[in-house]
């Protein structure tokens, strides 16, 4: 038996040099499916990479259905809330997002002392005794109005939508509020 097994291999692998062998799983490398750069014929502009269905939304994303206006950020101000739950832990993170992001404009408390103004850059308004430009007091903002403000940018502060994830801002809302009572 061992040397009908042995004999099978031997004449198998010497028959062409040009053989690879037998395949263990062809379609790992010989798919059915189209690449996104392909052709496709099964669409009538003949690509394969084509857009989502409008109104849909992708695994994984947050929608936020605001757009950057000022009617839109009181709108958020007025129906975003954070559903975050309100733990030790994610004050903690907010906390440490903040002094990452947030801190070199708006320094550590929160009182628009950060090392950017040091440098002569406009200094923030204070979380807890400055008013803000879009009207009323910083100590006031809701959670849609800083989250609006995270993910667009007022000013000179640009969009940290690109930094900070949807859940990552609302940990830094958390901390936020808490500089508004100092």
């Amino acid at each position: 038996m061992a040397a009908v097994i042995t004999s099978s291999i031997v004449i198998s692998s010497c028959s062409d040099k040009r053989s690879t062998g037998w395949e263990y799983a062809p379609n790992m490398y010989e798919h059915l499916a189209y690449d996104p750069d392909q052709k496709n014929d099964n669409f009538k502009d003949g690509k394969t990479a084509q857009l989502p269905p409008p109104g849909t939304t992708p695994i994984g994303f947050v929608r936020f259905d605001y757009p950057n206006t000022k009617d839109a950020y009181e709108k958020a101000g007025l129906e975003v809330k954070s559903t975050l739950p309100q733990t030790q832990a994610n004050y903690t993170e907010g906390k440490i997002l903040f002094e990452h992001f947030c801190s070199p404009c708006h320094g550590v408390s929160g009182q628009g002392d950060g090392l950017v103004v040091a440098h002569g850059f406009p200094a923030p308004p204070s979380y807890s005794k400055g008013v803000s430009s879009r009207g009323g007091n910083m100590k006031d903002l809701t959670d849609g109005k800083i989250y609006h403000t995270i993910t667009y940018g007022v000013n000179a502060m640009g969009s940290y939508a690109s930094q900070l994830d949807p859940t990552e801002r609302w940990k830094v809302i958390m901390y936020v509020h808490h500089l508004q009572t100092l």
